[in-house]
């Protein structure tokens, strides 16, 4: 990718995923089903249409996705233990104090730009890792990939009053540059609007024709999402 103002599909580069082929990415989506103890028949009784118009099966069990986990210990711990001067806390502070107050709107538009400003840079160059899921601390301090820009929105926007139950972090396909990539949903009455390390603006989610989710998740679950009679496009590169 190139940088987060650079606007449209320019960025490369290593996501939460390694070019995962039809066939892994179909197990991978039924050994999801697996976990929660239901067959892909279940999909059929799946009600409401969610996130970008997919069908969603919801699971509070958490088990399976440790890098999330494990991420949210790691920052509670940084927190508890990094002073003002050192750790990036006084950026995120600062961050965070600014969204005191505003309305929602307001306090998306202050995060994604914030947040943006950062550069792209892979997990095997920042930590020589195919997969590391960073803390906004250690984003603000070294910048990161797709999920690393959605997972420093979600806390920054946690940590300013935004309810985990409003918010979702989303893996999804982006449909147009064949790759998996990872944006925040956060839900503003009866929208849902995406922020996208892609672009400083912020739009609804059902009018992004291109991007497929896989998995989104939050503090409190995750849900795996199945779009309706339409193939699955192989995902090649990531984010």
């Amino acid at each position: 990718m190139a940088t987060a103002r650079g606007r449209g599909f320019a960025r490369g580069g290593a996501g939460v995923s390694d070019r995962p082929s039809f066939k892994r990415r179909l197990l991978f989506a039924l050994s999801l089903v697996t976990l929660l103890g239901v067959t892909t028949a279940a999909f059929a009784g799946i009600g409401q249409v969610g996130l970008f118009r997919t069908r969603e099966l919801h699971s509070a069990n958490l088990a399976s996705f440790p890098k999330w986990r494990d991420m949210l210990m790691r920052f509670r711990h940084e927190l508890a233990a990094c002073t003002p001067g050192r750790c990036r806390l006084d950026e995120w502070q600062q961050l965070v104090a600014s969204l005191h107050g505003r309305k929602p709107m307001a306090q998306l538009k202050l995060v994604n730009k914030a947040i943006n400003r950062h550069r792209y840079i892979e997990d095997w160059a920042n930590w020589e890792l195919a997969d590391y899921w960073e803390t906004p601390l250690q984003f603000l301090d070294r910048s990161g990939d797709c999920e690393d820009f959605a997972i420093a929105k979600y806390l920054a926007l946690r940590a300013g009053g935004m309810p985990a139950e409003d918010m979702r972090i989303v893996i999804l396909r982006d449909r147009q540059r064949y790759r998996t990539h990872a944006v925040l949903a956060v839900y503003v009455g009866k929208r849902v609007l995406i922020l996208d390390s892609l672009y400083d603006a912020i739009v609804e989610a059902d009018v992004i024709g291109h991007y497929e989710p896989i998995y989104s998740i939050n503090e409190q679950g995750w849900w795996l999402h199945r779009r309706r009679r339409r193939p699955l496009i192989r995902a090649v590169r990531t984010c």
